[in-house]
């Protein structure tokens, strides 16, 4: 069986690569590559399916080329995967376009945002014929085998009759070692290293790409949905099958290696052996992982930097303990500064914080205190985000309470807090704040760390223009004040 498999991309999370082509000719762009449609890929193409793939990253494979694509190839089933509210729009945008090219095809949705709203989205998008939720593997083996008669294909939301049909969910697959590689040829696009979330500047030219080696986040920190997308459940593969898909990407060229796990730092038994299979097996990949500063694994952060670890993400989020508290981390700041310090004793290259600021509750003070922190942290790198409320989150089912949100109306919707929230600080005072509060940072920075802080220019710099660095770091005083975002106009506009 024919089947497309898209990636819908915001925009604003990827950009070209200063070097336009990679040595096999292959576009290069800066950015994370598409995981899910690259393991989905590679289970159906094991089952016997011709499976091709498109990624919005790429500038030759605009909606027109796959449109024109579907048109001309008739694939029998047109998957699109996207991740949140932000991408949404375009998912919709692109699945009109290409039932009004093939009224035949069938179209499914599938991704984060799609499991958690799939009646919704199937009322509100009729052009597509199924929303997948859930993991997607067995599920789409499924459906391709079932596509006239879904009816027991468990995971799936559709419609009979004029009405939406929401079969029951997939039970939970624990066995992800039963899975194939991710299909990482499938594409005719090579990826360039970026800091986290694809912000544009490049931390190596090396071949590089994506590893997940388990799924979902036991812990419920209040603007989060990844624990209700996951059931709140933790699954991992085996530090084996790990080692063996690093080896096999060793031995393609790959030098560079990102964990996409939602939270890597779990399972300490786990990691050492992780450590001890790449150390032992000789394999040289430089990778990087996101975990919490909580994690009981901290002692291994030296066995790591030896296993070629040379990046470690840190969800920190605030400097005030009353703001931690009211996210529901569930970690000190105590604990935010033995992790830090901890991962540079022990040789880490690159420690990254995250922080949000305009938080319910929070204070100018709080603000305050949280850019000191981070000026006093040994971080190499950092980004402070004003805090965003989706559905999905705990955060969410409050402001529904609370009568803030209409989950009927807003449900494919997110907000900035301070937008809607009487106990935010308004976005006026949040942007001040930040203006304030990262001019004492740098400051600060360079003038206690200098050696530290030139360094992580000097590596930033070497890949990318200056330009782009010197956005990367005004960017937050060119923040618009007040109102929506362009990515919060789109996700509103498009019905």
């Amino acid at each position: 069986m024919g089947i497309f498999l898209i990636n819908i991309r915001d925009p604003q999370f990827f950009a070209s690569a200063k070097t336009t082509r990679a040595g096999n000719g292959n576009i290069r762009v800066t950015g994370f590559p598409p995981i899910g449609i690259m393991s989905l890929s590679a289970v159906l193409k094991r089952a016997g399916h011709e499976c091709v793939m498109f990624d919005q990253a790429n500038p030759e494979t605009p909606d027109d080329v796959i449109v024109e694509e579907i048109r001309r190839r008739r694939p029998a089933l047109v998957g699109l995967s996207f991740l949140s509210t932000t991408s949404y729009p375009y998912a919709k945008v692109l699945a009109r376009r290409i039932r009004d090219a093939d009224a035949n095809v069938r179209l499914a949705f599938g991704g984060v945002f799609a499991t958690l709203n799939a009646e919704q989205v199937k009322l509100q998008c009729p052009e597509v014929d199924f929303v997948c939720r859930g993991d997607g593997e067995q599920l789409i083996l499924d459906l391709a085998e079932h596509l006239d008669d879904p009816a027991g294909v468990a995971g799936l939301t559709w419609m009979k009759d004029g009405r939406v049909l929401h079969n029951p969910n997939r039970s939970m697959d624990h066995d992800l070692d039963q899975w194939p590689f991710p299909d990482r040829d499938g594409l005719p696009l090579e990826f360039v290293e970026s800091m986290p979330l694809d912000v544009p500047v490049v931390l190596s030219t090396d071949r590089f790409t994506t590893v997940q080696t388990s799924r979902g986040c036991p812990w419920q920190c209040t603007f989060c949905d990844v624990p209700i997308f996951g059931e709140g459940k933790w699954r991992s593969r085996s530090p084996r099958h790990v080692v063996a898909e690093l080896a096999h990407l060793r031995q393609r060229g790959y030098r560079s290696v990102s964990f996409v796990d939602d939270n890597f730092l779990l399972d300490p038994a786990r990691i050492g052996e992780i450590c001890k299979g790449i150390r032992d097996a000789g394999i040289d990949i430089r990778w990087g992982c996101e975990g919490r500063v909580d994690s009981v694994v901290q002692h291994l952060f030296p066995a790591m930097a030896k296993a070629h670890c040379h990046a470690l993400l840190f969800g920190i989020e605030s400097g005030s303990q009353r703001v931690l508290n009211r996210l529901r981390k569930r970690h000190t700041v105590a604990e935010v500064a033995s992790a830090i310090r901890n991962a540079k004793r022990a040789g880490i290259e690159l420690v990254h914080g995250f922080f949000v600021i305009g938080v319910p509750d929070e204070t100018i003070e709080d603000i305050k205190a949280t850019f000191d922190f981070a000026a006093r942290l040994r971080l190499d790198t950092f980004s402070f985000n004003r805090l965003c409320v989706y559905r999905g989150s705990p955060l969410w089912r409050e402001y529904v309470g609370r009568g803030l949100i209409n989950d009927s109306t807003d449900w494919f919707k997110y907000f900035k807090c301070s937008e809607i929230d009487p106990t935010c600080l308004s976005g006026e005072a949040v942007n001040r704040a930040r203006i304030v509060g990262l001019r004492r940072l740098l400051l600060y920075k360079f003038t206690h760390y200098p050696i530290n802080t030139l360094r992580t220019l000097w590596r930033l710099a070497r890949h990318t223009p200056i330009r782009d660095i010197l956005y990367f770091i005004l960017k937050p005083y060119l923040g618009s004040k007040r109102g929506a975002t362009k990515a919060e106009r789109m996700s509103r506009a498009v019905m």
